[in-house]
């Protein structure tokens, strides 16, 4: 049952006590666990709702802090992992995963000879209603964030006093991340990518290039060379981009080991699929080191649905990378904002959570000067960030060997203190669950290491190696107090 929250947390197994409470229920389905978090599994005491905007039941209500640890009335990690995973859609909204793979399968034949504005106009048909989806919570939900949140909390009235220790989440104490992302899906696309690189780099920002191996546009050596030298990053988008890559198992297998070549050819760790259609339970079929493919909430993606975290998790071996923040062309063409507003907004909420900030915006819908000035005010926003040593701004091969790393790292007690032992643990820095008037708050050790190349620094302006890149090292981090 402590699975989840320890490699979330990373804290002391020992301290990690966590006990079912009752019998639970045979089948899975929707309940809360305080008032903002919507879990789905199975639940003892109370039967789970079967859709999820029925009445639920809080299962808040029916844990408590015993001398064994806390009593829970459900497994919190079997309910992170149906969140991740998305285990709860054919309860959420009626799409069943047949009836999307028969619209998907209609629209991408009749992509090729439809004009862009009748695409358009079917896909604002088909989002119309988005706002009506309960279920994950728009524009950003944290239910799995809150959920082990609130196991935290309960364990902490525990061991008041002596509050958690655990491995903060970015390297040398970062309080949140953020990571660009390309997905080039035209050879108009392709070809404004050296100006894409430009803007880019007028704010010290590089990003990764997802590039689409077959069907779609030529892709040369040269190209992939020239995203190569300016120091960014090249991942594989799907395989063709004709929205059929999930259609069936043995279409997706036969695929993926194209998929896996390309990767290899191209020098790829990475994967994203095509408009974000997924099916995580056949990752094992792909030979990468990350995916970012899923999103914290779907309403405004083909294939709804969300994980409903802020934060990167295993699927296998496989690092998930989620999108967290609205895609360009949704944020333009479905919401038609033309202004940084949303993203800004989406922003503060993670970075509040301490989470990772992800963005998709095409070079192909970044042609236009209006769209270019959008993405510009975006830059110089997470660059403003950057330099107040508020958020480290990686490439996704930077995080996934951090959370790599990080995930192998414990943390043990040595002379009555604690230390992280593994792999990395130079990059890693210590903080403290601790509750401060019943509410749940993080602090960081204050900044100090005995490597030279870090001695003598101060916490709020060095400038340090960080997994490949040089960042500012932030000062002493608390997270915004939050009552379970």
């Amino acid at each position: 049952m402590t699975r989840a929250l320890l490699d979330y947390y990373r804290c002391p197994e020992d301290i990690a006590r966590v006990v079912p409470e009752g019998r639970f229920s045979e089948e899975p389905g929707f309940f809360r666990f305080g008032s903002e978090a919507t879990c789905y599994g199975r639940l003892s005491g109370a039967r789970p709702a079967r859709r999820v905007d029925d009445i639920l039941a809080d299962a808040r209500m029916r844990a408590g802090v015993k001398r064994r640890g806390v009593a829970l009335p459900f497994d919190p990690s079997d309910v992170v992992d149906n969140l991740r995973l998305e285990r709860y859609r054919a309860n959420t909204n009626g799409w069943t995963a047949k009836a999307t793979r028969t619209l998907q399968s209609a629209y991408y034949g009749l992509r090729p000879i439809s004009p862009t504005f009748v695409r358009t106009s079917v896909q604002r048909i088909y989002y119309s209603g988005w706002q009506e989806i309960p279920f994950p919570l728009w524009p950003v939900d944290f239910s799995v964030d809150r959920i082990l949140q609130g196991v935290l909390t309960m364990l902490l009235e525990t061991r008041p006093a002596e509050g958690v220790p655990f491995i903060w989440f970015w390297p040398h104490g970062f309080s949140s991340c953020a990571m660009m992302t390309h997905d080039v899906e035209s050879a108009r696309g392709r070809d404004f990518c050296p100006r894409l690189m430009d803007l880019n780099d007028a704010f010290g920002i590089r990003a990764s290039f997802q590039i689409v191996p077959e069907g779609r546009y030529q892709v040369s050596d040269e190209f992939l060379d020239s995203i190569r030298s300016r120091g960014q990053e090249i991942n594989v988008h799907d395989l063709n981009h004709d929205g059929l890559l999930f259609g069936d198992r043995e279409t997706f297998c036969a695929r993926a080991e194209k998929i896996n070549r390309y990767a290899r050819a191209y020098g790829a760790h990475g994967f994203r699929a095509g408009a974000m259609y997924r099916q995580a339970a056949w990752y094992d079929a792909l030979d990468v080191s990350y995916d970012m493919s899923i999103p914290n909430v779907a309403h405004l993606e083909p294939q709804r649905g969300g994980c409903c975290t802020v934060m990167p998790y295993f699927i296998g071996d496989i690092l998930e990378l989620p999108l967290t923040a609205t895609q360009d062309w949704a944020l333009i063409n479905v919401l038609r904002e033309h202004s940084c507003d949303l993203w800004k907004r989406e922003i503060d909420m993670i970075t509040a959570e301490h989470g990772l900030v992800s963005f998709i915006v095409h070079p192909d819908y970044l042609i236009r000067s209006k769209a270019q000035q959008v993405y510009a005010e975006l830059l110089a926003h997470l660059a403003m960030l950057r330099s107040e040593g508020k958020l480290w701004v990686a490439l996704p091969r930077e995080i996934n060997e951090w959370w790599r790393q990080r995930a192998k790292m414990r943390i043990v007690r040595r002379h009555g203190g604690w230390t992280i032992e593994g792999p990395g643990k130079e990059h890693a820095r210590i903080a403290y669950a601790r509750l401060v008037d019943g509410r749940l708050n993080y602090v960081l050790e204050s900044a100090f290491t005995a490597k030279a190349s870090f001695s003598a620094v101060k916490a709020d302006n060095a400038a340090l190696p960080c997994v490949g890149v040089t960042q500012r090292l932030a000062e002493r981090t608390t997270r915004t107090s939050r009552r379970f």
